[in-house]
């Protein structure tokens, strides 16, 4: 299979929510290039996976009434930036995805009565029992309601695996190996990819890792089953978004829009997003 004709066997797997997607196009693309596209180009972009006209416009109100889109009109022309609201929440998401953290160097051990579920969820913390939580130690601000012990890795760590629901991301990981990797091997193997089709295979490829990345408690190496997928997956998605980043940008450097124009192809965030994913 040539890498042209991955890109249908991939969007014929997929179910993609417009809302989510969007946000995947601003985070990856928009964002490191001075947070402004036309909306002609996010209709075309996600025209281009099965989106239509309507689901777009439908999806873009909805994230200017939560606050992370804020729009404008030049002439005849819709322009949606990110919203200052958003800019944390979208830097904590690409450190996840480009930078990932380093091993935990311990655990953090917290009681917290009154912690809402969402935020629990959020944190991506496990718990032990009753009020009793615990995360990786990442070097993490606990909640403030929460009192904080620190304790450090140890033989009991494969047992604290069994305070999250690990087997659904084991499986979220496992089913993007098995879509990405054939596209890897095929440009691996010096098959070529347009422009186009290596900006769109990109975008996918960020949306596919990101979902169960935000859900993945990133747990110490000791404290894993030796079957897990995470670390397969986080190598295969910085090879293939290398692989994918020298023609993808040359896509958006030459076609997409900002309110001054052509974006840059690249920019010092884009690069430093590839460096990092080294």
């Amino acid at each position: 299979m040539t890498p042209s004709a991955h890109l249908p066997a991939l969007l014929d797997t997929l179910s993609l929510r417009a809302t989510s997607f969007i946000v995947t196009v601003y985070g990856d693309v928009v964002v490191p290039r001075g947070e402004v596209l036309w909306m002609g180009n996010l209709i075309e972009i996600c025209a281009r996976v099965g989106i239509s006209e309507s689901l777009v416009r439908t999806a873009v109100s909805r994230l200017v009434q939560a606050g992370q889109l804020a729009g404008e009109r030049v002439g005849r022309r819709s322009y949606y930036r990110l919203a200052p609201t958003a800019r944390a929440e979208f830097s904590q998401v690409a450190k996840l995805l480009y930078r990932p953290l380093p091993e935990a160097k311990g655990w953090l051990i917290l009681q917290a009565p009154d912690l809402p579920d969402e935020l629990l969820r959020r944190l991506r913390l496990g718990r032990l029992e009753g009020n009793v939580l615990i995360a990786p130690d990442h070097g993490q601000t606990p909640p403030k309601a929460a009192l904080a012990l620190h304790a450090a890795l140890g033989a009991s760590d494969p047992s604290l695996a069994a305070c999250w629901d690990l087997p659904p991301l084991q499986a979220a990981y496992a089913e993007m190996i098995a879509r990405f990797a054939p596209l890897a091997k095929a440009l691996t193997t010096g098959e070529q990819i347009s422009a186009e089709e290596a900006l769109i295979a990109r975008l996918l490829l960020v949306e596919c890792y990101r979902k169960p990345l935000l859900r993945d408690p990133r747990l110490p190496a000791t404290a894993l089953p030796s079957t897990w997928s995470g670390h397969d997956a986080h190598r295969l998605f910085a090879q293939l978004y290398r692989q994918l980043s020298g023609p993808a940008e040359r896509y958006i450097g030459q076609n997409l829009e900002g309110e001054s124009g052509f974006l840059p192809a690249t920019s010092a965030i884009s690069n430093a997003r590839l460096t990092d994913l080294d």
